[in-house]
């Protein structure tokens, strides 16, 4: 019951951010539930099960180009373009998985990283279809999901928000159900599991296909609530990203990605605001949380004080 209230409570902060943040910071914590969804998705594959990937801004892009692409070529509406570029998301981690989890590692690593660059090369060379390095900008007609317009801001951020509570609430139950204990028992002794009757490959590739339901619903998301959909966002950057949420909000933590993604966030923009060379502050401070809290934010608060935080 703690833990339920607990995030609950976080749900009706957000809320409550909505009415007294100025624009500009409301408009980015639509952007932050966005990545936070994303995170999860990383932390569902890292986290709680060690697989340790380079390649979800493959996933992510495999549902914002699902997603962009439908509404921009084919007229679908946002709704059922939202869907689709969720399933895109995860059929893409399936069809990764089932080549990358036969290696194990910084073999599985290299692997995903692998899938992923080919992607978005893959973006680039058909560029009259997917508007290679400038994008696809997507219309105000396009970003109208169920008679909301989402070239506003407050349609924007409840939508933003109705996503981040279902996948939070998707979260905190597969991580409390059976399939979330074999999940930490692949990670923690996956031999061990072995004999117990359960094929690590297999139950990969489901917490891969889960993760990637989740990245893709993200990079859906992202595409229809921003309006833009772009090569970038398949860069290797954007599979870096969610690995540093993690690791700053406290991996195998629910609430860690929401915590590292808006953290994340604020130190990239404060720190750009600074200097040119930004990347290098928010290396200083990944070295500090690596000698203090190596187990992230919420992971050392989970140690040390509340066991009891999923």
């Amino acid at each position: 019951m703690k833990s339920v209230a607990l995030h609950l409570g976080v749900l009706v902060l957000l809320v409550a951010a909505q009415f007294v943040l100025p624009p500009y910071h409301a408009n980015n914590l639509s952007r932050i539930l966005v990545l936070a969804v994303f995170a999860m998705g990383y932390n569902i594959a890292f986290g709680y099960s060690g697989l340790l990937s380079l390649g979800h801004a493959l996933l992510f892009a495999a549902g914002m180009y699902g997603a962009g692409m439908l509404v921009h070529h084919a007229g679908t509406a946002a709704l059922p373009a939202l869907l689709i570029g969720t399933l895109a998301g995860g059929i893409m981690a399936a069809l990764v998985g089932l080549l990358a989890l036969r290696t194990a590692g910084v073999s599985f690593m290299i692997v995903t990283l692998m899938f992923a660059q080919v992607g978005f090369l893959t973006i680039l060379y058909f560029n009259d279809v997917t508007g290679g390095d400038e994008g696809i900008a997507l219309t105000a007609l396009q970003r109208q999901f169920i008679g909301l317009d989402l070239t506003q801001d407050a349609p924007r951020f409840w939508v933003a928000l109705v996503l981040f509570a279902v996948a939070l609430a998707a979260n905190l139950a597969l991580v409390r159900s059976r399939f979330g204990r074999v999940m930490l028992a692949m990670r923690e002794n996956e031999e061990r599991s072995r004999m117990l009757g359960f094929n690590p490959y297999t139950v990969k590739l489901q917490i891969l296909v889960i993760s990637g339901l989740f990245s893709g619903a993200a990079g859906a998301a992202y595409a229809l609530l921003f309006g833009y959909v772009g090569g970038s966002f398949a860069s290797v950057q954007y599979s870096i990203l969610p690995m540093l949420y993690v690791l700053l909000g406290g991996a195998a933590t629910v609430l860690g990605p929401l915590l590292g993604a808006g953290l994340m966030f604020y130190l990239i923009d404060f720190a750009s605001g600074l200097t040119s060379a930004y990347l290098m502050v928010v290396g200083a401070a990944l070295v500090a949380l690596v000698l203090f809290a190596p187990k992230g934010i919420l992971g050392t608060i989970r140690e040390r004080w509340l066991p009891w935080l999923p």
